[in-house]
């Protein structure tokens, strides 16, 4: 059987993770890695026996991969996926954020529109096997409607609040968000390698009437590991009937007429090989993707783009001190620099 061809741009840690998730796909073969650096991608390309490019349009045109990853820092993988576009590469995974600012929201809009690549953005945890149970106990039926959300997050909104987003609208069945009322402060982490206010809190309305609250930063609730900011992950769903909630790196739990279902993450070693599995898994759905156009994963860049509407609508609440409604929303290509300008006051 031919294998399916995947290459890697950014040979880092997450290239790394990308890598090793290919264990479980027999399917596919990670074949070369890309990274400006020379150094860095020939010890990359070495750890993994592939090929080691240091221009990503080389790399692209000589290997003709099916599948790419692009794990790089947010500042440049806008450039890199127009040009993996261009190279009409069937699809391609990029990490989170998938934008910043306006600008960049509206590029890849425009992008999105016009490609033939099947973008989608690494929200890998939709596949991990503890948030699939809480996810199918909520398709199920037997807890009834969802009637409200709840997702925080410890690190900024850039930097884990689009995870969480994502995550909270797969329980909701990905209904679109119709309004957001927000609020936002600090600056230290505007300029961050994942730039965003250092807080972030937004109560979201969807179009099913379900409602949301999103808190991301210091004042978000800890779980997990008191010390580690990065561990504070959750989202729950409250229904008729029942509840479910998931912390990544704590507990999860199903409350049901039948009963309670729980358990934790099982340590660091457990977590590991459960991420790299659903890590895997997301892949797999992308390959499945370019076979069949109607299996559409619930991170492709289409509703990732959405959630970035709704990052921003909450960027221009928090200015305007309003409510924003996202159907007659066109934000201004400068909001972010307005409120960090803002912010500072």
């Amino acid at each position: 059987m031919k294998k399916h061809r995947v290459a890697i741009i950014g040979c880092g840690a997450r290239g790394r993770d990308h890598v090793k998730s290919y264990q479980w796909l027999p399917e596919a073969e990670v074949v070369a890695g890309c990274d400006v650096a020379s150094e860095k991608s020939r010890k990359f390309a070495g750890e993994f026996g592939i090929l080691p490019y240091t221009d990503a349009e080389k790399m692209l045109k000589e290997v003709k991969p099916d599948l790419v990853h692009i794990t790089t820092y947010p500042d440049v993988r806008i450039p890199l996926m127009m040009l993996v576009s261009d190279c009409n590469v069937p699809a391609c995974t990029t990490e989170k954020p998938v934008a910043a600012r306006v600008s960049d929201w509206k590029q890849l809009c425009a992008l999105e529109a016009r490609s033939k690549t099947r973008f989608a953005v690494s929200h890998q945890c939709r596949w991990q096997k503890n948030f699939v149970k809480c996810h199918n106990a909520l398709e199920s039926g037997q807890l009834g409607q969802i009637k409200f959300l709840d997702m925080s997050a410890g690190m900024n909104i850039s930097g884990q609040g689009t995870h969480i987003l994502n995550y909270a609208m797969a329980f909701n069945n990905n209904v679109p968000v119709k309004s957001v009322f927000g609020a936002a402060s600090g600056i230290a982490e505007m300029s961050a390698a994942h730039p965003g206010p250092d807080t972030t809190i937004g109560y979201l309305t969807f179009a099913n009437g379900v409602r949301a609250l999103w808190n991301n930063g210091p004042t978000a609730p800890r779980c997990g590991d008191p010390d580690v900011i990065w561990k504070h992950v959750r989202v729950a769903a409250y229904a008729d009937l029942g509840r479910v909630s998931w912390e990544e790196f704590n507990r999860w739990e199903i409350v049901s007429p039948n009963g309670v279902e729980s358990g934790d993450y099982g340590g660091m070693d457990t977590w590991t090989e459960n991420n790299l599995k659903s890590q895997a898994d997301f892949h797999r759905a992308m390959l499945e993707w370019v076979k069949d156009p109607g299996k559409i994963p619930g991170t492709n860049l289409k509703q990732s783009l959405h959630e970035w509407k709704v990052v921003i609508a909450l960027y221009a609440s928090a200015l305007e001190r309003r409510p924003v409604q996202l159907d007659s929303f066109n934000p201004q290509d400068n909001l972010f620099e307005y409120l960090e300008k803002a912010l500072k006051n």
